[in-house]
């Protein structure tokens, strides 16, 4: 099944991606996920699995990944990082 989500930055610690929303992705059924990034320095970038993409851009829980297709569950899900 195809899900889409956002990026919700607390905090920015590279000083170029801001806070608040600031990006929008895709995970596609084979895991292969996309992002597009929504900062003046618009880009796409790909993915092989929501892990690889955790790994480069979650920032030790510097933010979350919210669903968009929570709303099936009756419920908001959120992705959380665990920090160290």
């Amino acid at each position: 099944m195809i899900r889409t989500f956002y990026f919700q930055r607390n905090e920015d610690v590279s000083g170029v991606s801001g806070i608040g929303k600031v990006l929008e992705g895709v995970e596609f059924t084979d895991g292969t996920v996309v992002i597009r990034w929504l900062s003046k320095y618009a880009s796409t970038a790909v993915y092989n699995n929501m892990k690889q993409f955790e790994d480069i851009h979650g920032h030790e829980g510097k933010g979350h990944i919210g669903w968009n297709d929570a709303w099936r569950y009756g419920k908001t899900l959120f992705c959380m990082w665990a920090t160290n």
